[in-house]
């Protein structure tokens, strides 16, 4: 076998899905001759590939090597199968678990590509079940973890993660990986006593910044970093994090997608927007065709072709409730997407699962099995209010040209604070990131439809009023965030006014309060002037260019 045949082999026994732009960073080689091997391993069924994309990553194919190919380099390294299926990611139970969160080793692959520019040779190694995601060795011995945060890990079960990496051997540094801008500042506070070095990004921004972009940023601090700098202030060398010895290693069937199975396939079988919609559907159960829509920007016939994919898949539930249809993720969904984030499947279904308690009755609120989608569904009218604002605000950006950074449902908008030595929260109908040029507008959203009297108003806005007596607002968002309030009616939005005038005049706490109400928000839109200030008599627009 040539050399780099059998190289490129070796490669893809430690990198399996690998790309040949990754493959060439890794390797060190040219394109065409990664393009030239991996063609070679193809032909002589060696290796194998199929087509994989995401909102971050740009359509490609990812490679992997077969059976016969790991026969072959078992030969030429004068070891066994067995050894190389335990002692690398290539078993069928490996490429199992890698599929399945396909989206995150892609990104993890981009990020070793760039510090192969600033570090060549490097090691990379995967891990299955330790806190980490990834480990890289530096050709001076330095190990650097990667670990990854995805939107559906909660933040109990991540504190949980970063508290175990204490207990790993210390390498010289931790890069992780966050979805948002929220969960980047999180982990920061998280990470703000840790035993250890450690820098953070966005992991859309990991995956598209070369080494010399400025995007890490360290535990403390604010300065932004790129990789070049952040290497430069790293621990010492140190060994990699060990791993327990997988259980089980089976060779890999002629065909892995086969063997896989559709569940772990969904991140090569779905396109990027159907990816983005399953994610939709996932936050926001019990979501319209229509709202789903109006949020992704599709139309009616492109829709209407991302739902049928979806629920042909399994993937979501299409269902009449109360005349209109309603979608609502599956629990294959659910297991995936919860597998993808190293989150629990179990804790996802029973709070999410659209399922029914007696598959012989009727869909109603009663009949559902997860318990916030149930409370969700009791509370359809309500629901349905947030998904139609948050659909309309995403409609009226796309043509004022103000961007929906980020849109997020109520378990991952609530937030917990201290206030006068107890811990307190808001637990807000949804939270919102705008953008137009430069400027940045975070928002917490509250739909009322109870508080119709003064004192359910002065506790609806107590969270609020301790929320910002303290530096948390600023310390979660970097900024103000605005807090919407909409009634139902013009009557219950102008006794709201006044009494949030009253207890912030009590309080001497100013709350960047806005209030509107339905009527107005469907002449105006969220983006017009549909809302009202506290001691204001004319609506105004809540979000104006800095």
């Amino acid at each position: 076998m040539r050399s780099s045949a059998l190289e490129t082999l070796r490669l893809l026994s430690h990198t399996p899905l690998i790309d040949r732009l990754e493959a060439a960073a890794l390797s060190g080689w040219s394109m065409s001759a990664v393009y030239s091997a991996v063609e070679s391993l193809e032909s002589e069924g060696l290796a194998a590939s199929f087509p994989h994309a995401s909102d971050l990553i740009p359509p490609t194919r990812r490679h992997h090597i077969t059976a016969e190919g790991l026969r072959v380099l078992a030969h030429e390294e004068g070891t066994s199968v067995d050894s190389l299926l335990r002692s690398r990611p290539v078993s069928a139970q490996r490429l199992r678990l890698l599929l399945e969160r396909l989206d995150a080793v892609a990104v993890v692959y981009r990020l070793a590509s760039a510090l192969s520019d600033l570090a060549f040779p490097l090691k990379l190694r995967l891990y299955s079940a330790a806190p980490m995601d990834a480990a890289v060795a530096l050709p001076d011995g330095r190990v650097i973890a990667i670990v990854r945060r995805g939107p559906a890990a909660d933040r109990t079960g991540f504190a949980k993660r970063l508290w175990r990496l204490r207990g790993v051997p210390k390498p010289a540094a931790f890069l992780l990986l966050v979805s948002d801008e929220v969960r980047l500042r999180q982990a920061r506070r998280l990470l703000r006593d840790a035993p250890f070095i450690a820098y953070l990004a966005l992991e859309r921004d990991a995956a598209a910044a070369g080494p010399e972009t400025p995007v890490w940023r360290a535990s403390t601090g604010t300065a932004l970093l790129d990789l070049h700098a952040a290497l430069d202030r790293t621990g010492p060398p140190g060994p990699w994090p060990s791993e327990q010895p997988p259980a089980r290693a089976s060779l890999p069937g002629g065909d892995i997608e086969g063997d896989a199975g559709t569940d772990r396939l969904l991140p090569v079988l779905l396109k990027p927007v159907e990816k983005r919609a399953l994610g939709l559907t996932v936050d926001w159960p019990w979501l319209s065709p229509a709202h789903l829509g109006g949020i992704l920007g599709l139309k009616r016939s492109r829709l209407s072709e991302v739902v049928g994919r979806l629920s042909r898949f399994g993937l979501a539930q299409d269902t009449p409730v109360e005349g209109r249809r309603r979608l609502a993720a599956t629990d294959r969904a659910l297991a995936a997407l919860a597998r993808a984030d190293r989150a629990s499947v179990g804790a996802a279904r029973q709070r999410w699962s659209p399922a029914p308690i007696d598959p012989d009755e009727p869909l109603a609120w009663r009949n559902v099995s997860g318990a916030r989608s149930r409370q969700l569904l009791r509370n359809i009218q309500h629901t349905e209010a947030v998904h139609s604002f948050i659909a309309a605000l995403a409609r009226q950006s796309r043509a004022t040209g103000w961007e929906t950074v980020q849109i997020d449902p109520p378990r991952r908008a609530s937030r917990y604070f201290r206030h006068r030595g107890k811990l307190h929260s808001v637990q807000p109908d949804a939270f919102g990131v705008l953008r137009q040029g430069e400027a940045v507008w975070p928002f917490f959203l509250e739909w009322e439809r109870r508080a119709v009297r003064p004192v359910t108003m002065a506790a609806r806005l107590a969270p609020y009023v301790r929320y910002f007596a303290s530096a948390r607002p600023f310390e979660d968002h970097g900024a103000q965030p605005t807090v919407l309030v909409v009634f139902d009616d013009d009557l219950a939005a102008l006794h709201f006014l006044r009494i949030a005038d009253r207890e912030m005049t009590r309080t001497g706490v100013h709350v960047p309060l806005m209030v509107s109400h339905r009527l107005q928000l469907e002449r105006e839109g969220p983006l017009g002037r549909a809302w009202f200030a506290p001691g204001a008599h004319e609506p105004e627009v809540a979000f104006r260019s800095r």
